[in-house]
């Protein structure tokens, strides 16, 4: 482009000077500046083109990097639940687990205590019925007479 402009200078100097000058010459010129744009602008949209296709490959690249990254990161992320959910599940066994032991020792002691009551209040008539049966055999003895008799009987014999 620069001989061409080089040359269109020449020219114009010439046909500034030169009075049979033929305009063609310019004209011919000009077809080659055409020419010479034409290439320039061929080069310049097939240049073009390939940086198109450079920015796609590189926009493909990193949309399977960020693919790539992102299914490593739902991967750790499903792990992370997974582990999580395990732990929760564990954990809640292991509370049903103290919850039923406590359960079963509450069942116990409750049973315990029913029995202890049960026993208690077995004792406890036995005891009166043991207490009724010998104030009966000492009514039907005869042995329980007037208390006041009995404490002057005691102060008789314990008097000197």
């Amino acid at each position: 482009m620069e001989a061409l402009l080089s040359e269109f200078t020449f020219l114009s100097d010439q046909a500034l000077q030169d009075k049979n000058f033929d305009p063609s010459t310019i004209e011919d010129l000009m077809k080659l500046f055409e020419i010479e744009s034409y290439k320039a602008w061929a080069a310049m949209e097939l240049e073009q083109e390939e940086e198109v296709k450079e920015a796609e490959t590189s926009m493909q690249q990193a949309e399977g990097y960020l693919d790539s990254v992102m299914e490593a990161a739902m991967d750790e992320f499903r792990r992370l639940e997974e582990e999580m959910e395990r732990m929760a599940k564990a954990e809640l066994k292991d509370l049903e687990d103290t919850a039923d032991k406590a359960r079963k020792m509450g069942n116990l002691m409750e049973k315990a205590a029913a029995i202890a009551s049960k026993k208690y209040v077995e004792a406890a008539l036995n005891s009166a019925t043991a207490s009724m049966k010998s104030a009966w055999k000492g009514l039907s003895s005869k042995k329980i007479k007037n208390p006041k008799k009995n404490e002057e009987k005691k102060k008789l014999r314990n008097s000197p």
